[in-house]
């Protein structure tokens, strides 16, 4: 299987600036896209932005020139520089991974969710 583990939330004034870091672990085989969701208190999980291994990237319009996602192939990572923030990025954010494991029988197509971590934009 495969594990996600999330850093980097916490709370910061308008303007400010946080950076999510990803990190994958398991019997991967090879990574299709990670990427960022998040989930507003009372709203659906929408797509941040996502990255796929040869480093195309798609990014939600809301945050298209404050957010960059960023990943390193050989650590399974991914990282979401977030500036300019504001109170509308509040939210629970959800690491995401799409890819192949190995299993027994060869491989099988997997996705993967982390357990989020909360980004509080306030003053």
């Amino acid at each position: 299987q495969v594990q996600l583990v999330e850093s980097g939330g916490g709370s910061v004034q308008p303007g400010g600036s946080l950076r999510l870091s990803c990190a994958a672990s398991g019997n991967i085989r090879s990574i299709n896209t990670m990427g960022w969701y998040r989930q507003a208190p009372g709203k659906q999980r929408d797509l941040v932005a996502t990255i796929t291994g040869g480093g195309d990237t798609n990014y939600a319009d809301s945050v298209k020139g404050r957010f960059t996602i960023s990943r390193d192939n050989a650590k399974k990572t991914v990282a979401l520089q977030m500036n300019s923030l504001n109170v509308e990025d509040t939210a629970v954010y959800y690491c995401n991974f799409r890819g192949l494991i190995s299993v027994e029988a060869g491989y099988k197509y997997l996705e993967v969710w982390g357990q989020g971590t909360l980004v509080t934009v306030s003053s």
